[in-house]
């Protein structure tokens, strides 16, 4: 029987006169509240707290933490989101007492080797793509993408032109038509070909003097390397606009190419994804952009910059930048992360950055050989560093779904791909399984695949079955936020 306790709440638990602690009795004179808080403040009634000793709160919470699936614990092939694992020495470097004990406030002069090291990171993020000028301050992608697109809008209110549109694949991540909307922006939706790629007849339809940016994901979201990326760069240059690459897929090209080199004017970069930090649970992130020397005066303020003196480099924080957009981030941004980044961009090197890559695409390709036969990929048989698989015609012959699928992996050890997107293919199933994963893994990933798909459909519609938490009624979960708490046998 499966523990009970671990599912119910700390109420529920909670028995009165239980305590973690005994206070001593009170040694200065009390003070009534009625004295401190204004009426219309006070609670009728003290506020009812969980009762219970400190053993049993520690094991609640640990029991909830075994409910998470985690890189840590389980495979984690959740395409487009690159849940890699992270070495952990970088966990200890960012922890060091000289990185985690600094405080922003302190005169520049005490923090020359955070700062040095920012100033590092800020070079070697210009040199991997292959753009001059950098902001590390973003707190994560998409307020990377939000905070380049705020540069782009400032460059061309500096030319006097009036520019209104923003081009996005309908591929795309759902951020991008987001940040160009909140920016200011109308938004307009390019095709894709059936072959997954940017429908270069629609493009010449949509372009005009307009467009302010063309957003590009590439690699793109459906695993695929946009072959024509240097044309479809010069088009929009041609009339004037600029060329945002998402960068949410870097893992794929570190070392082999650079959006810059294929005609970007602007990326963010994903640290937690590409390189290494946390990921998931709400952050923290980071998403640092590199933009062309002509949009690097729009930057967010401060920057770190470096003053050669006689006595040797001083560093400092940058603040005076007229034509800058602005901060965008308290402070700096989330230093831990981008010192967790530093500590992998410099184990690695440039040949490693390059193996990373190679290996991510390795591995992607090797997974879309061994599944590809009950999991149609229908844009192409070779990938970059995901594959978008389709569950169409399981759910057309049999009634299995992309999210029977899904479910049906927890039950197996095993998280989901990323279902439903993008939505230009039905049934759609994003694999990522990233360079760390062995080919052991791998293999038992598509094991599990194959006995999937050859269970009953009842089966897997009720599935996870092992689960504390099953899957929420679909029917009356519209309605009303249903969960069926289980406590069967295993």
């Amino acid at each position: 029987m499966r523990n009970t306790r671990a599912t119910q709440l700390l109420f529920e638990l909670s028995h009165p006169g239980r305590r973690g602690s005994r206070l001593p009795a009170c040694d200065v004179p009390e003070t009534s509240l009625d004295e401190l808080i204004p009426e219309r403040h006070r609670a009728t009634a003290p506020t009812p707290l969980p009762e219970m000793p400190e053993p049993e709160i520690v094991r609640h919470y640990a029991n909830l933490s075994t409910f998470n699936m985690c890189i840590d614990t389980n495979f984690y092939p959740l395409g487009s989101c690159t849940m890699k694992y992270n070495s952990k020495r970088n966990e200890r470097l960012a922890n060091l007492p000289g990185m985690v004990d600094l405080h922003p406030y302190q005169p520049e002069s005490t923090i020359q080797g955070m700062l040095e090291l920012l100033h590092q990171m800020q070079q070697m993020l210009a040199e991997i793509s292959g753009l001059e000028a950098v902001s590390l301050q973003p707190a994560a992608g998409a307020q990377g993408e939000l905070t380049a697109l705020m540069c782009a809008a400032a460059y061309f209110r500096d030319l006097g032109e009036t520019r209104t549109k923003v081009l996005v694949p309908d591929s795309a991540h759902g951020t991008n038509p987001a940040s160009a909307n909140f920016v200011g922006f109308d938004t307009l939706e390019i095709k894709s070909t059936p072959a997954g790629y940017v429908d270069m007849n629609d493009l010449r339809a949509k372009l005009d003097e307009q467009v302010a940016v063309f957003m590009i994901t590439n690699p793109n979201t459906v695993g695929l390397f946009e072959t024509n990326v240097r044309e479809i760069a010069d088009m929009v240059h041609e009339l004037g606009g600029l060329i945002y690459c998402d960068g949410a897929n870097m893992n794929a090209i570190l070392g082999i190419t650079r959006p810059g080199d294929f005609g970007a004017d602007m990326m963010h970069f994903n640290p937690h994804k590409t390189f290494s930090g946390p990921h998931g649970g709400g952050g923290p992130g980071a998403g640092p952009i590199a933009v062309t020397g002509k949009l690097g005066p729009y930057l967010p303020s401060p920057v770190v910059a470096k003053d050669d003196t006689p006595e040797g480099p001083v560093y400092r924080l940058d603040f005076d930048r007229e034509k800058s957009i602005g901060r965008v981030r308290s402070f700096f941004g989330n230093v831990g992360v981008l010192v967790r980044a530093y500590c992998y961009i410099r184990t690695h090197g440039p040949d490693g950055l390059r193996q990373v890559a190679e290996n991510a695409v390795l591995n992607a390709n090797y997974l879309l050989s061994r599944v590809q036969h009950i999991l149609p990929v229908p844009q192409g048989d070779r990938c970059m560093h995901e594959f978008v698989a389709s569950a169409a015609q399981l759910k057309s012959e049999r009634g299995i779904t992309a999210m029977d699928i899904a479910k049906r992996l927890l039950d197996y050890g095993m998280h989901a791909p990323t279902v439903y997107f993008p939505l230009t293919v039905k049934e759609a199933l994003m694999v990522e399984p990233t360079e760390t994963e062995s080919k052991q893994t791998l293999d038992a990933f598509a094991e599990t695949l194959f006995r999937i798909t050859d269970e009953s459909p009842e089966l897997l519609h009720e599935a996870p079955h092992t689960t504390p938490i099953s899957r929420p009624d679909e029917v009356t979960a519209a309605r009303e936020p249903v969960l069926k708490w289980t406590a069967a046998e295993n």
